[in-house]
Parts: C-alpha cells; structure tokens; sequence
C-alpha cells in the first residue's frame, strides 16, 4: 500500500514535470515566431516651394518608438526639426493644417519639458539627405502618447527643446502617419 501511494505521488509528480516542460517548449516557440510589433509609416511630401521629401517610420520597442527617417532634398549641411503634429492633414501646401505640435496633456502642464511630439534634430549632409534614427521614450503607437493617424513634419529649422511649441520655422515636408 505504502508502494502504491508512493507511485501515485511520482506519477503526479513526472505528469507536472512534463506539463512544465511542455509549457517552457510552447512559450520558447513563441520567440521564434514572427513577432507583431506594433509600426506606422508616414511618406512625406514637400511644401510649395520645398524639394524635401521622404519616408519616416515609426516602430514600437520597449524603451519607446523608434523613429527611421530617410529624407532627400533638404538643404546641405543643415539640422531641421522632425516633428509630429497633432491632426494628420497635409492638405495645406504650407503644411499648417496639421496643427501644432503633438503634446498630450500632462506635457503641456510641464513648463519646459520637451513634447512628445518634439522628436528631435536631424542633420542634412552635404548632398542634402538625413538619414538615421530617434527613440521617442515619449510616443506610442496606441493611447493618449499615439502618434497614429497625426502627420510628421520635417520643419525649415532646428527646434529648442525646451520651447518646442514655439515652432522651428515653415515645414519643409508633411507626411500624415498611418
């Protein structure tokens, strides 16, 4: 009897040791099938008079959004603001239909603070082509931090961190994110 209860025990025992197992397998699988990471694109377009032009794409990871940019026709050997702004329209040849530049509430209550919306300053080289990366720890693909369905604006100037609501000059190019 004594037996019998001690391989009732060992066989609850190994069935949980393989249930674990199998679950460990299933859940290895997963890393090895193609993820479903979260991205958005946008195509910009220049504004009238402006020859700049290019694509920018937008990619979830842990630490925030990776922001690609490859962008052609700006001027050489110049820093520019990339930024996304609120509504995605380009409908306006100057690019102001998009409004100003994406700031969830509890941005614009910190005096200072960069925007979410404010991704940074990119550079031109010489023939005029930017092309690199950000991460926005600030932006999301989903929620109040989105950035789907706003437009992203390649703007004339540099912005300043601190004061990004002030504007960095006419856009250059206007792409709406999707």
């Amino acid at each position: 009897m004594k037996q019998r209860h001690h391989g009732v025990r060992a066989g609850r025992a190994r069935r949980a040791l393989l249930a674990a197992a199998a679950l460990g397998l299933l859940a290895g699988c997963t890393s090895f099938s193609t993820s479903h990471e979260k991205r958005a694109d946008a195509q910009l377009q220049p504004t009238v008079g402006s020859q700049a032009r290019g694509a920018v794409t937008f990619v979830e990871r842990p630490d925030g959004v990776q922001v690609t940019y490859n962008l052609v026709g700006l001027p050489p050997n110049s820093d520019h603001a990339l930024q996304v702004h609120e509504r995605g329209d380009c409908n306006a040849g100057d690019g102001s239909s998009a409004g100003p530049v994406f700031a969830p509430a509890a941005d614009r209550l910190r005096a200072g603070a960069r925007v979410a919306g404010d991704l940074g300053n990119i550079h031109a080289d010489a023939n005029g082509v930017a092309a690199g990366f950000i991460v926005a720890p600030d932006l999301a693909l989903d929620g109040v931090r989105s950035a789907m369905n706003r437009a992203a604006l390649v703007h004339r100037d540099a912005s300043d961190p601190a004061f990004a609501q002030h504007g960095a000059g006419p856009a250059l190019a206007c792409g709406v994110i999707r």
